[in-house]
């Protein structure tokens, strides 16, 4: 039985199952969901707990006898099961089905997983363990979705925004300082409960407290293309050079974006359905949604520039020297300046040079 995070608690409420599986890569998310099913654990009798983490050369057996031994003391026991890697493994798979299958009102037991792909989703011994016990996906909180998770954490602990427009960017200057980074946001807000009473918060209260911690994904970039984000886009490139992120890893990620737009754009101008298009380019959630806006603000011609300037870029973050054009045409000495670029004949087609206020590196 698949449930969602939001319903766990009201879930618990009602009585506990013998089996929970946790699986997702949001690891403060998963950690709090596990929390709050020890504590249901606890309440409900089962005191004696025992964790197992699964790494190479595990003894599955030693955890058989613990899922189907009682305690010395003759208490009901919690039973946690790591599996870091997602993978049990032949010999794992069969004692995870062999748990899913046992009916042991004394025992309870917890599996974390991390994020899964469909084809262990599929697996034999997952959908065991998940048509009998309860499963709880952790999906990761989008930087769409992130201001109003950054106000229901705060209304928690008793505060909140200004109303209105003050409001409104004062949880977007949060967002920006912890995107990516959910465990730091976390931290960052409790830290405003720290510093301030409850009650409203200024914008300059929280422009003075919360650290710039956030952490980019360079596989998120092509969303800031896609919805034509300027600000959000250069604080990406910004972070990720900071990181030190590789600038080919970079370079290619968006260099497949303006790939699969091109593909797309000559596919619709063939007459081509878009939901076929999108389909054959393996285009789907939130990209799905943004594709169409961009695909009306680029042109085919400004994304064969694009590439072409690509072109370029690739040669210079491998250090192959060389021109490679007129001198009008080359990039800029500095390839991360290219790269912005570049992603902005996506994000603000029309005007591919860098925005003014673009911070600085």
């Amino acid at each position: 039985m698949q449930i969602k995070l939001d319903a766990l608690d009201a879930h618990l409420a009602k009585g506990l199952k013998g089996l929970y599986v946790v699986y997702g890569d949001e690891h403060l998310l998963a950690q709090e969901a596990c929390d709050r099913i020890r504590a249901a654990a606890r309440s409900g009798g089962f005191t004696d707990r025992s964790v197992f983490t699964v790494e190479r050369y595990f003894d599955w057996s030693s955890l058989l006898g613990a899922s189907q031994s009682m305690s010395l003391f003759g208490d009901r026991q919690l039973v946690e099961l790591r599996i870091p890697t997602g993978k049990p493994g032949k010999e794992g798979a069969e004692a995870l089905k062999t748990i899913a299958s046992a009916d042991n009102p004394d025992v309870l037991t917890l599996i974390t997983l991390p994020r899964l792909d469909s084809a262990t989703q599929k697996a034999a011994w997952f959908t065991a363990i998940t048509g009998t016990g309860v499963a709880l996906k952790i999906d990761p909180v989008e930087r769409a979705q992130l201001p109003m998770w950054v106000n229901q954490r705060l209304s928690q602990q008793g505060q909140r925004v200004a109303p209105g427009e003050e409001g409104r960017r004062a949880l977007t200057f949060i967002a920006e300082r912890v995107e990516g980074n959910l465990l730091a946001a976390h931290q960052e807000i409790q830290k405003l409960g720290l510093l301030y009473p409850e009650g409203v918060l200024t914008f300059e209260q929280i422009h003075d407290a919360v650290l710039n911690v956030a952490r980019y994904d360079v596989f998120k970039l092509n969303e800031a293309m896609l919805t034509g984000d300027v600000g959000r886009l250069a604080r990406m490139l910004d972070g990720l050079k900071g990181e030190g992120e590789a600038a080919v890893l970079v370079l290619w990620a968006l260099v497949e974006e303006v790939r699969t737009l091109l593909r797309i754009k000559r596919g619709v101008a063939a007459g081509k359905p878009l939901a076929t298009l999108l389909r054959e380019n393996r285009v789907w959630g939130p990209r799905e949604r943004l594709i169409g806006p961009a695909l009306s603000r680029v042109t085919e011609g400004a994304l064969e520039k694009a590439l072409a300037l690509a072109a370029k870029l690739d040669r210079q973050v491998k250090g192959l020297s060389g021109s490679t054009g007129k001198r009008g045409s080359e990039p800029p000495p500095n390839p991360w300046d290219g790269m912005f670029e570049l992603a902005m004949t996506v994000a603000h087609s029309g005007n591919p040079a860098p925005a003014p206020g673009r911070p600085r590196r």
